[in-house]
């Protein structure tokens, strides 16, 4: 029996002793690199934390004090000792864990957000609530990843918990150098200099066992070398940026060494106000393909051979990487088209982008309201920024967007990848908001490509629009095969004609497949089905009025939330037209979505192409009955004798 198959619980950890500790982190390392590899997930960040997670629920009592995990990244270890290790059999996957944690799982998960930098202000809020109660036998822990403290709200966050002396607050900054990628920035380049300092306590107790020998002298040696201290450190290794914020600091501590994880833990626990405890960390630890990727460390993988972490589905083109491809050739024509990403070059395409243009590339780290910001500024001085982020995270510079960009009406194109559904990561990051969120922003332009020819086609047209901001959205995963139009009206692309004027359905973006689909269906059940692409979709041509005048009722299909999307957009706009036709919006309801399957979601919500020609021939046919039904109750006026007889 394994010691892994004996955890239930954090208590069952007490009863181990050191040597047992590594045995278990091995078995850990094993079960994680097993099951992630066959469903996907991020792999090197556990890798990481395993010790470290040890050391945390030996010296915490978890749910009574409260660990919280910002991004959620690392949580799997966290889920494996609290009683989770069955759900790893569908990790990802509806009836399984979630990839992040989860309150409905489990009473030590508290975070659900998977979003970077908000763990120090839950953290904050927490304790305060626990001081104010006089709950005064608890903690609360944020583990915070190198990476998410570079995002400005860790600092706001930092900057209260600093003023509150009693707040029994522990913050342990998980440095590993990475965040997607190698953390960027001077707050990096700070915690670069505290991680060569690793061994200076060490040393400092070899010099106090050698001074102390050495009689008379050596004791006021040592002494004065300690009075030093500080000034020491300060010089070799600045923790001071933390202290002058009136924060204990203490380390870097090695994260792989259970033992010294767990003795500084519990001086922390023990200090009764806000401490910081740095531990350094190795992500993909004890897995070499990990290790070897240098660009990631398997921060994220798909399913991969577990021996050597090679993808075993075949590859085929993506919507990313079509993007990718023709920024590079954009920016071969372009000298003033610049590049800028969140920490995120890879995952968004922009690594590529950077090989070929470093100069032109800026990745402001886990910063998406700077990186927005930066962007206007860039824009100003005659530059075209590209901002690639994956569609959620563009939800937290939504101010930055409309005030920064918007007002000043800058020349600045947003890619938001990963737009709509995207399934395995959770609520959080799909991206359902964007349509309605930007909706609302004037002077902003919005196209939804439906194909990879498209993608390609509006945004060499969104680098030519310079005096007010420009966004392009497309979902995660495969690119399907091109959709050609048999015409082009207006700005307009029809992808197929229906055989009369029953229905106009209007596809957004990459709901154009299942639309054509659905309309070719609902031909076999005599509905005649007009699909067209605006491609456009912000500001919506004028166009799309006298077009749907010809037509019964007039259908939307969007992949974004229903509420303040494109169909309300357009009935607003038939409104305004004095317009009276029926329409009808498919789209995204308004909840937050538990994480499975992208396809699986789709078809939950309605949006496959059988549904949608159900919908499509349910709603002809209730307005054939209705016209039916008006025809035969319309009062005829009766003729009088003499009025009959005058005709």
């Amino acid at each position: 029996m394994t010691l892994l198959s004996q955890i239930n619980s954090p208590d069952d950890l007490s009863k181990l002793d050191y040597l047992q500790l590594t045995t278990l982190s091995s078995e850990i390392r094993d079960f994680l690199i097993e099951k992630v590899s066959k469903s996907g997930g991020h792999l090197g960040p556990n890798l990481g934390v395993v010790e470290l997670t040890l050391a945390l629920h030996r010296v915490f009592e978890s749910p009574k004090d409260v660990l919280l995990f910002d991004t959620g990244h690392q949580s799997y270890v966290h889920k494996m000792l609290t009683g989770r290790i069955a759900g790893f059999e569908k990790l990802r996957q509806r009836g399984g864990i979630a990839g992040y944690p989860n309150r409905s799982e489990s009473e030590h998960d508290v975070i659900e957000n998977s979003h970077a930098s908000t763990a120090l202000s839950w953290a904050d809020g927490i304790a305060r609530g626990f001081a104010i109660k006089g709950e005064h036998d608890r903690t609360v822990v944020a583990v915070v990843g190198d990476g998410a403290l570079t995002g400005g709200m860790s600092w706001e966050a930092l900057n209260n918990i600093a003023a509150t002396a009693d707040l029994k607050l522990v913050i342990v900054v998980n440095d590993n150098a990475r965040s997607y990628s190698p953390t960027i920035g001077g707050l990096a380049a700070h915690l670069s200099t505290l991680r060569a300092t690793q061994g200076y306590e060490k040393f400092l107790e070899w010099g106090k066992g050698v001074l102390e020998k050495t009689p008379v002298v050596g004791h006021p040696i040592y002494e004065t070398l300690h009075g030093m201290k500080k000034g020491i450190k300060d010089i070799i290794a600045p923790q001071g940026m933390f202290e002058d914020l009136g924060l204990k600091y203490l380390g870097p501590i090695n994260g792989h060494n259970i033992e010294e994880l767990e003795s500084t833990l519990d001086r922390a626990k023990k200090f009764g106000a806000p401490v910081i405890v740095h531990v350094i960390t190795e992500k993909g630890r004890g897995h070499a393909p990990a290790v070897n990727d240098e660009a990631e460390k398997f921060h994220a993988v798909g399913i991969v051979d577990p021996e050597t972490g090679t993808p075993l589905s075949k590859s085929s083109a993506s919507w990313t990487s079509v993007f990718s491809k023709a920024l590079i050739e954009l920016g071969h024509e372009r000298k003033d088209l610049v590049a800028i990403t969140a920490a995120m070059l890879g995952p968004t395409g922009l690594d590529a982008f950077q090989k070929e243009f470093p100069d032109r590339t800026l990745d402001v780290g886990i910063a998406e309201q700077h990186a927005t910001t930066a962007a206007a500024g860039m824009a100003f001085t005659g530059l075209h920024p590209v901002v690639a982020v994956y569609s959620t995270f563009l939800n937290r510079a939504f101010d930055q967007l409309l005030l920064d960009v918007a007002l000043h009406k800058a020349g600045v194109t947003f890619v938001l990848d990963r737009s709509g559904i995207t399934g395995d990561d959770g609520p959080s990051h799909n991206g359902i908001w964007d349509l309605a969120l930007t909706g609302i922003v004037p002077t902003l332009c919005v196209a939804a490509p439906r194909d990879g020819a498209r993608l390609r086609e509006t945004l060499r047209e969104s680098l030519e629009i310079s005096d007010r901001p420009s966004l392009i959205r497309f979902p995660k995963g495969v690119v399907q095969p091109d959709i050609p139009a048999f015409e082009r009206r207006d700005g307009i692309d029809v992808l197929y004609r229906g055989e009369s004027a029953d229905v106009l359905l209007i596809s957004v973006g990459a709901m154009a497949q299942v639309a054509v689909e659905a309309a070719g269906q609902a031909y076999r059940e005599g509905v005649g089905v007009t699909v067209i692409d605006p491609r456009w979709v912000k500001p919506l041509p004028t166009s799309l009025v006298t077009m749907a005048q010809r037509y019964q009722s007039v259908v939307v299909i969007e992949d974004g939330i229903k509420h303040g999307g494109i169909g309300s957009t357009i009935s607003e706009m038939f409104r305004e037209a004095n317009l009276n036709i029926p329409i009808h919006s498919i789209g995204v309801p308004l909840q937050f979505f538990e994480h499975g399957k992208r396809s699986q979601i789709l078809e939950e919500i309605g949006i496959t192409a059988q549904t949608i020609t159900r919908s499509l021939v349910e709603w002809n046919s209730s307005l054939v009955e209705v016209e039916e039904s008006n025809s035969k109750t319309k009062p005829v006026r009766q003729l009088r004798p003499d009025e009959n007889a005058s005709r």
